[in-house]
């Protein structure tokens, strides 16, 4: 554990690259190979579930320190995390022999199967051996909340830099449904088995978005154009007479989209497709819009009426496997040539169907195309390099996304609420209200888009300037106007105005606009009319 608290330190206490790397390059070389593979499951998002709850924490942690309940709660307020609350209020810890990860972990995860009084006894031997980084380091892992900032293509790097295996095929092998209860370190990484995984996807390629104008990229003829579907992305697979839909995150999502199960019918074992999951609406053979497949998503389980409200397809962009071999070396033209040969005549009712290509002669002429995005129930334009590979992850230059301008209103700031980690003295998180009639009405949250000196000045008016208080919320007066950004508007039976944005953001500080002249929840409601 001293190790593994030792690489957190030095990987949160550095934003440079080459010192994150470096440091996670010897932890590579020279950890146990159980404490490697836990350390690659936590970096890569591979947390375990929370074992103990908030709230029995906080009492074990108040009634170690002597501090009165209210005393805690307002120290989490300020602190606002709570593993590093505990770490901050609880004694000097008493020596004890070092522990690996792994068997800190094993312990962890042994705790959900325990009484609570076992529970409790266990945490709080545990706080007396541990100290420090190690102390929060646990603290983090059995809250749930355990992060780093570091990215799964920086540690893949480093993991490469100490195996000597290539990146990119390191990236693959850490693809899928693996943990560390189904795996080894060896079987994951230094000899892993082909066979293993059938289910296992390709790492995606991503794209940056296109800063100013696209004529920068270079001649027109080069480049392929696509709609930016509004959609999840997917990477469909075809091996060894079964079939497995993943999504971006990589999340197995196959058994909350059954449609996907008649793809055996239409595509032969060992296929591969990336494309965008969409509401479909089989008479129109339109995307029925986000709102529509949201329905469907976090759902476990789904219902006849839902599958009936809100059926699926797969809009194919890319074909990355076909006959089970790996096609994504190739250019992407050849690529894109060979998935129209192989799903453009597929019958209407294939659960699968080819994303088009948007036809545009220059430049000039894409940029009027882009306008109509949303009549097509996208988010923009997709251009493709005609002779690119299928990257990992984001490569500059190769693939670009060409979205529309978000969509904006003014509103005004009724509720602020701190941030975590290091904007936990800060408050970052903030609620907005347009007027209806003589009132406010909140409809959003947004916690993104100002500066950090926009956000320090907004902490100290609101610290001065607090009406109420609700647990780490606090009510304000409404004087400042913020124009926020979205990308989509949806109806909702959840929220007091009636709609729901889609990611809202701020964009803009209003300092220039009176808080009588912020939108009104009439144009909210226009704006659903047009645009939801």
């Amino acid at each position: 554990m001293k190790r593994f608290a030792q690489l957190f330190t030095a990987l949160d206490q550095t934003t440079k690259t080459l010192a994150k790397t470096a440091a996670l390059t010897a932890y590579f070389e020279d950890a146990p190979e159980a404490d490697r593979l836990w350390t690659i499951t936590l970096l890569s998002g591979r947390r375990p579930k929370r074992t103990v709850n908030a709230t029995r924490l906080s009492e074990w942690a108040a009634e170690v320190a002597g501090l009165p309940m209210w005393l805690f709660k307002a120290s989490y307020d300020v602190v606002g995390d709570l593993a590093e609350t505990i770490h901050l209020v609880l004694p000097d810890a008493e020596a004890a022999p070092d522990r690996s990860l792994s068997d800190w972990i094993a312990d962890i995860r042994a705790l959900a199967a325990q009484p609570e009084p076992e529970r409790k006894a266990w945490v709080l031997r545990s706080w007396t051996e541990l100290d420090g980084a190690e102390r929060f380091v646990f603290n983090k892992l059995i809250t749930g909340g355990f992060r780093v900032g570091v990215s799964q293509k920086l540690m893949t790097r480093s993991l490469a830099k100490a195996t000597g295996i290539e990146e990119a095929e390191l990236a693959h092998r850490l693809m899928g449904k693996w943990t560390p209860e189904t795996t080894s370190y060896a079987a994951l990484i230094t000899a892993p088995d082909p066979e293993a995984d059938l289910s296992r996807p390709y790492p995606f390629c991503l794209a940056y978005g296109v800063e100013g104008d696209p004529t920068d990229l270079g001649p027109a003829e080069d480049w392929i154009a696509e709609w930016k579907w509004d959609g999840i992305r997917g990477q469909l697979i075809l091996r060894g007479g079964q079939h497995h839909l993943w999504s971006r995150g990589e999340e197995l999502m196959t058994d909350r989209f059954p449609e996907f199960a008649r793809a055996a019918d239409f595509l032969p074992d060992g296929t591969v497709l990336d494309g965008e999951i969409l509401a479909w609406d089989a008479e129109t053979r339109r995307p029925m819009g986000f709102s529509a497949l949201q329905t469907r998503i976090g759902r476990k389980t789904v219902s006849k009426k839902v599958l009936a409200d809100a059926p699926v397809i797969l809009r194919a962009y890319d074909l990355l496997e076909e006959d089970g071999v790996d096609l994504r070396p190739l250019p992407f033209a050849e690529r894109r040539a060979r998935l129209v040969g192989r799903i453009a005549d597929l019958p209407a009712d294939a659960p699968v169907a080819l994303s088009p290509v948007v036809d545009f002669a220059d430049w000039d002429t894409l940029g009027p195309i882009r306008e109509t995005a949303r009549e097509a129930q996208a988010e923009g334009l997709m251009l493709k390099r005609k002779g690119s590979p299928y990257h990992v992850g984001r490569k500059k230059g190769d693939w670009w996304k060409w979205k529309l301008d978000p969509l904006t209103i003014d509103a005004v700031m009724v509720y602020a609420q701190a941030g975590h980690g290091r904007r936990a003295n800060l408050y970052t998180d903030f609620t907005f209200a347009v007027w209806k009639e003589d009132e406010l009405v909140p409809f959003t949250k947004a916690y993104s888009g100002l500066t950090d000196a926009e956000f320090r000045r907004i902490t100290h008016w609101v610290r001065r300037n607090t009406l109420a208080r609700f647990g780490p919320v606090r009510q304000v007066p409404p004087e400042h106007v913020f124009e926020i950004g979205f990308e989509g508007i949806q109806k909702s039976t959840r929220h007091k105005s009636g709609v729901a944005l889609r990611f809202p953001r701020m964009l803009r500080w209003r300092d220039d606009k009176p808080v009588a002249e912020a939108n009104t929840h009439a144009d909210l409601l226009q704006m659903l009319e047009q645009y939801g």
